[in-house]
């Protein structure tokens, strides 16, 4: 029982969880964002399934240590670039999340209705299909992560399953918020093509710093909530006068 008296096991614990709930935003903003596609009444179930099945597979490749190491090993060279499993996971995940994100904003820019959606949108199955598949990308760079901070697999787990509890109580909120307003919906899926385009240039070996990217989102959330008090304001001042 020494471990509860460790202050390192702690920091390293409060440090990886902190890490793995900043890595899954972009896994809750794609998962909100898809199950959209469903009746309403759907939606929190994919999130949840859809999350859930996220946590699984990030304990399974927890449990295969051995494994997650192996996929950085060289796998082939093409054009002089070492390629891995893990690289070509990435470029897939990075060339989905482009796919994906460009129909969407197509579709939202097109004007496409909520009925139409819901009359010729994706199956419960085939919904819970793109989030397994995106769930892979994610959870390996999530997995790596953790095994290069941490070398104790009882603290990679219960960060992971914190931040996952964290990440399942979020997403409503999140795919509520940005359902109410349009604009950041746009936002987010720009974020997604900006998480794919480092996903490909990682994939790439052509690493582009996360905190980079998260400053760049952060900073347009920053400038989209000003945007939406000024709204509200003038919206009130209307129904004021």
């Amino acid at each position: 029982m020494d471990w509860i008296l460790d202050p390192t096991l702690w920091a390293s614990l409060a440090t990886l969880t902190a890490l793995e709930i900043i890595l899954g935003i972009d896994n809750i903003i794609f998962v909100s964002i898809v199950a959209e596609s469903l009746p309403e009444e759907k939606r929190a179930m994919a999130r949840r399934v859809g999350l859930g099945l996220a946590l699984i597979l990030r304990l399974l490749m927890l449990s295969a240590l051995a494994w997650i190491v192996g996929l950085t090993a060289p796998l082939a060279e093409i054009f002089g670039y070492t390629l891995s499993w893990r690289d070509l996971i990435l470029l897939l995940g990075g060339l989905f999340l482009l796919y994906k994100g460009t129909h969407e904003i197509h579709n939202s820019v097109e004007g496409e209705h909520e009925g139409t959606k819901a009359k010729t949108g994706a199956t419960f199955a085939a919904v819970i299909g793109q989030i397994i598949v995106l769930d892979l990308v994610f959870s390996i760079d999530s997995v790596i992560t953790a095994v290069g901070m941490v070398q104790d697999l009882g603290v990679m787990v219960a960060a992971v399953v914190i931040a996952m509890i964290v990440m399942i109580a979020a997403a409503g909120p999140i795919a509520s918020f940005i359902g109410k307003h349009p604009t950041t919906k746009m936002l987010a899926l720009s974020f997604l093509m900006l998480v794919g385009v480092a996903l490909v240039a990682d994939g790439l070996h052509f690493h582009i710093p996360r905190g980079y990217i998260y400053f760049a989102v952060f900073f347009s959330a920053a400038v989209e909530v000003l945007n939406l008090v000024a709204s509200n304001r003038k919206r009130k001042a209307r129904e004021a006068a």
